[in-house]
């Protein structure tokens, strides 16, 4: 089966957006796969299958003489869900590997072309994992808009008004999330009042159906506000609140056990490796003290509730004066990181 990469255009900048990604599906070739996408499944049965696949229907422009004029077909090219099996505990998804996402909005166009046991489309949100998500659904058969929760594998209350929602057209869903309120849309009109839930505050967005739903989806937008990590924030206030500051860095051990900058005043190094020596400080708290032209430089520890390094933190100051000792540079870099500390009690602080 082919696999093509698919870009997706980005529009970053905007001041009250944020920023925009448009996935297109329109624009690729029908049979592709996926790649920055990740088959997900709830309940029982058999993953979905996702692919671009071909779609004829009418044209939405009327022929210039109708009697005489056949209509136009249209052909476009839509993500669809191909593997159709009758078994109302399972839902497919597929989750946008981008992200996580808080405060956002994503609309997309969909269309029930069919189903036996079930006439589905939903967007799933705030994604953790296939036990932990939030959905937003429409359902042809049932005829009915629907919001509900799933904890730990547990499906919470289902809440929303009965709705006609026509078969082989073209419809749109959309999701507006800021902080614990949550806005649920069908063609553009509120299907619900807004809801307050505070199970998820961030996660993942993507495609959902059920049983052999015969769904197709559209292009999709996603407007949202890039998510700060509070670490990059804790190192722009440090820089505020001490000015004669040059430098702040915090590093951090990646997934094997390497040192990595996850946060500093020059965004540009985030996610460059630390040296042995932020692994040693991180390790057992060990204290580094360096010079360069014209500055020093501090390495030191940053430790949660217990007091247990976490972090290391390595302040950047300029020189003074040539009688300025190691322990007097020391000092002073203690001074920050003591305020820092102050604000971190464990890991999750600094995520």
């Amino acid at each position: 089966m082919q696999k093509v990469l698919l870009l997706f255009w980005m529009a970053v900048g905007f001041s009250a957006a944020g920023a925009e990604i448009k996935i297109p599906f329109g624009e690729f070739p029908a049979g592709t796969a996926l790649t920055n996408f990740q088959s997900a499944l709830a309940g029982a049965g058999q993953p979905g299958n996702w692919r671009i696949i071909s779609e004829t229907e009418p044209s939405a422009l009327q022929p210039m003489i109708p009697v005489v004029t056949p209509t136009a077909m249209v052909t476009r090219h839509v993500l669809a869900q191909l593997r159709a099996e009758p078994n109302n505990d399972r839902f497919p998804m597929l989750i946008y590997e981008k992200g996580p996402f808080r405060n956002f909005t994503v609309t997309t166009r969909f269309k029930i072309a069919g189903g036996m046991v079930e006439e589905m489309a939903g967007m799933v949100f705030r994604y953790q994992n296939s036990s932990n998500f939030y959905v937003f659904r429409a359902s042809a058969l049932g005829e009915n808009l629907r919001f509900y929760k799933m904890v730990n594998g547990v499906m919470g209350n289902f809440i929303g008004p009965a709705a006609v929602i026509t078969t082989n057209a073209w419809h749109t869903l959309a999701v507006q999330c800021q902080g614990d309120q949550i806005t649920c849309l069908y063609d553009g009109q509120p299907a619900m009042p807004t809801l307050h839930d505070t199970s998820f505050s961030t996660g993942r967005i993507g495609f959902w159906t059920m049983a052999d739903s015969k769904t197709y989806f559209g292009d999709t937008t996603i407007h949202y506000t890039p998510i700060v990590p509070a670490a990059q924030v804790l190192v722009e206030d440090m820089m505020q609140e001490y000015p004669l500051l040059i430098g702040l860095r915090i590093y951090m051990l990646d997934d094997k056990g390497r040192s990595r900058i996850v946060a500093s005043n020059d965004k540009a190094e985030i996610g460059r490796s630390g040296t042995s020596a932020e692994t040693k400080t991180m390790e057992d708290g060990a204290v580094f003290f360096g010079r360069g032209k014209g500055t020093v430089a501090v390495d030191l520890p940053l430790n949660n509730r217990n007091g247990d390094p976490i972090a290391a933190v390595r302040v950047r100051m300029k020189s003074h004066a040539l009688g300025q000792t190691e322990d007097m540079v020391v000092a002073r870099a203690r001074v920050v990181v003591a305020r820092m500390q102050q604000r971190v009690l464990s890991k999750q602080d600094l995520e």
